[in-house]
């Protein structure tokens, strides 16, 4: 089995006024796809985030903020198990995001 981080954007006004109606549906997705699930959370707000970047000098830049301002925002994530990508595509298009998910390997350390 391999393991995938399932990203999940959502429209960050949405997410504001509805975030408990997203709930149940969130909910139902995890008891449906609880075997496959390893880990996941939803995200603070992006209001919340701080981004580091190098500065080129050998040091770095701390701004307040995501790296992309956009209505896309990361809302959270899953950490799931399939047996292939395919397997781990159908699992992922079942989470209830507002916008979309992104689908990534996770690169295995040996």
């Amino acid at each position: 089995m391999s393991k995938y981080l399932v990203l999940i954007f959502q429209d960050e006004a949405a997410k504001q006024s509805d975030g408990e109606a997203m709930s149940a549906p969130y909910q139902e997705f995890q008891q449906r796809r609880g075997a496959s699930l390893l880990n996941g959370a939803a995200l603070q707000p992006p209001s919340t985030a701080t981004s580091i970047r190098r500065d080129g000098a050998g040091g770095f830049s701390v701004t307040d903020g995501p790296f992309a301002e956009s209505k896309e925002t990361l809302g959270g994530y899953y950490l799931i198990e399939a047996g292939d990508l395919d397997e781990a595509l159908e699992i992922a298009k079942e989470v209830p995001a507002g916008i979309g998910v992104e689908v990534r390997p996770v690169r295995m350390v040996s």
